[in-house]
């Protein structure tokens, strides 16, 4: 077995470092008026660093017998005296340093190809100064995306900023942010910010990008909207525009219409004014979502649980204001969904009765129409049509991933809420109910309004249930 004295080797190597006799590189580190020499070995460096390899190798075959000079301008003397006790001894002390240069220790460790430095200091940063990068976030945020290869700390940032999107309006500096860490943010699908905002911050940083061109895009010429399309072309692919709502496309999107693709504006156009318009673009998922739905977004869901919180009569005086996908209290669990589990009676008792608070959606086959309903208690597989009182249950209806045309409508024949009945998936008080074979139907009896325009049978293309947990 054999024994390993790594310590005294260490000591030995550091030795060498100090010691002036032997040496055959001379390195100048730093810049007027903080400049230093420092002298050092070529066989040391070449075996410890592949920039100096490199660097040597040239210097070699043309300062033969002579002193090898090189220069590091970009690196200061006293982070160099840290990265050579490294290359020498193989010790890194950080005690006392501060954390910024830190910062400035990961990036010469990087320019210089320690990559065993740079893993290291990356760790350090997530595991030790987790409150200092939050209070210098901007500092560290611009810094990092600089570098290709601090990929853990850049993960580690965005992370920050997908859980406290207030950092990303009070941090995020447009005119030193680079497009790689501005996409590295918006192509989040957990980041935690309104669509809308996305957009807004887009714009800001192309304008920072173009500083002639004026704020108010109607002022804008061909050239304007060429100069700014091309600054923004790889981040457009990110801005999920079908998650807008209409108001806030035709005063923030439309402005700027000659920056999207021709298919998308038109398909950004049908869909805001017909929704049954077939779209040939790609719809991405919800952003920040939190809901494993194909019919409804977590800004959906933030809406219905709204309701459910009857929100819209808290304040009387003001305007309807719902919950948003960042301060929704409920979790949405997917109990079924037909496409996968099947659409009959029996997978719909199997798998939702006797679950408390369940919203079911429903689309309707061939139209854009989104169907739902709130049970406050449970489903059961009962024998007869024997109904159950609630208070809190309601229906609703609007069209899909559009809340602009919203009809809520609550019980007002509270014993007859809903039916549990073994034959029927969902039955709410005969207004809105689900059968077998994916088949369902409206009427208008035991709630406030009707869902559709006129009652009867209709398809259903896809049905979803989830039950609602209070987020603790």
């Amino acid at each position: 077995m054999a024994n390993q004295f790594f310590s005294q080797l260490s000591q030995n190597f550091i030795d060498i470092l100090d010691d002036d006799k032997y040496y055959d590189v001379i390195i100048e580190v730093g810049q007027d008026p903080e400049v230093k020499v420092f002298r050092s070995h070529m066989v040391i460096l070449n075996y410890r660093s592949v920039h100096f390899r490199r660097n040597l190798s040239t210097n070699k075959k043309n300062n033969e017998d002579k002193l090898t000079n090189i220069k590091l301008p970009n690196i200061s003397p006293n982070i160099f005296q840290i990265i050579l006790k490294y290359i020498y001894g193989g010790i890194l002390n950080l005690d006392g340093i501060d954390p910024i240069d830190v910062i400035n220790l990961l990036i010469a460790a990087e320019s210089l190809k320690l990559q065993e430095i740079v893993n290291y200091l990356q760790s350090y940063f997530i595991e030790n100064e987790t409150n200092w990068v939050k209070e210098h976030f901007n500092l560290v945020y611009n810094k990092i995306f600089q570098h290709n290869s601090f990929i853990e700390l850049q993960k580690f940032c965005t992370d920050i900023i997908s859980k406290n999107p207030e950092k990303l309006s009070k941090s995020l500096d447009y005119n030193s942010i680079s497009e790689k860490s501005l996409i590295s943010l918006i192509k989040r699908n957990d980041l935690k910010v309104e669509e809308i905002d996305v957009w807004d911050h887009v714009l800001k940083w192309g304008l920072a990008q173009n500083p002639s061109l004026l704020p108010d895009p109607e002022e804008w010429s061909d050239d304007d909207f060429k100069l700014m399309e091309k600054s923004l072309q790889n981040c457009l692919p990110f801005v999920r525009f079908f998650y807008l709502s209409s108001k806030e496309f035709l005063n923030k999107v439309f402005p700027y219409q000659k920056l999207l693709d021709p298919q998308l504006y038109k398909d950004l156009m049908n869909y805001h004014l017909d929704g049954d318009n077939k779209i040939i673009s790609t719809i991405q998922s919800a952003r920040g979502s939190i809901i494993d739905s194909k019919l409804i977004t977590s800004k959906t869901a933030a809406y219905i649980a709204s309701w459910i919180d009857k929100k819209e009569n808290q304040h009387p005086i003001y305007r309807f204001r719902p919950y948003s996908s960042l301060d929704n209290p409920y979790e949405f669990k997917l109990l079924l969904r037909g496409s996968r589990d099947g659409f009959s009676s029996e997978s719909f008792h199997k798998l939702c009765d006797n679950k408390a608070k369940t919203i079911t959606i429903a689309k309707v086959k061939g139209t854009s129409e989104i169907l739902g309903g709130y049970n406050p208690l449970i489903w059961e597989s009962k024998d007869n049509f024997e109904y159950s009182e609630s208070n809190e249950s309601f229906i609703f209806s609007f069209t899909f991933m559009n809340l602009n045309d919203v009809i809520l409508s609550r019980v007002i024949n509270h014993h007859r809420a809903f039916s549990s009945n073994v034959e029927y998936c969902i039955c709410f008080g005969d207004d809105f109910y689900i059968g077998a074979g994916a088949i369902g139907y409206c009427d208008k009896l035991n709630y406030e309004k009707g869902l559709r325009p006129e009652k009867g049978f209709f398809d259903l293309e896809e049905y979803e249930v989830f039950q609602i947990i209070k987020n603790v």
